[in-house]
């Protein structure tokens, strides 16, 4: 069954996308929470209309993430935290901490956006991926010290 997407759907697509799915799982699922439309013949001329619209929004959604990117990978991350022996954290460094930072620097990033390698649960220096827009990502550095 064709369907148009009304909202963003993890695992299956972006609002304004027209997918194939199984009927049972248009019916019962995306079309009565208001996730999707059946793709009508008159939806379909409307979704071809707005399409080029869509393609141009996200060119220029996409344009805006690269330069944020550039921004994001000039901007280091120092957090001064208590420690005790052998360097281990009373706590640690978390995406919110890291968003809350760049927040500071003027640079407004959802913590939900912010992906860690790893556990920042240690002194040293460490990497954050920030998924910006699909297939755009910064690496932010982040330097964690011991508090004096």
């Amino acid at each position: 069954m064709k369907i148009i997407l009304e909202k963003d759907v993890p695992n299956l697509g972006k609002k304004g996308d027209l997918k194939d799915v199984a009927p049972g799982y248009a019916r019962n699922h995306l079309i009565p929470r208001g996730f999707a439309v059946e793709a009508t013949p008159q939806r379909m001329k409307e979704w071809e209309r707005n399409s080029k619209a869509r393609e141009a929004q996200n060119r220029q959604q996409e344009e805006l993430a690269r330069q944020q990117a550039e921004k994001l990978g000039q901007h280091e991350l120092v957090f001064k935290m208590p420690a005790g022996e052998g360097g281990r954290l009373f706590g640690s460094v978390t995406p919110a901490d890291i968003a809350g930072r760049l927040a500071e620097a003027g640079l407004e990033i959802d913590k939900k956006k912010i992906e860690l390698n790893e556990q920042i649960k240690s002194l040293g220096q460490f990497k954050a991926d920030v998924r910006l827009f699909p297939g755009v990502k910064a690496e932010v550095p982040i330097i964690v010290e011991k508090e004096d």
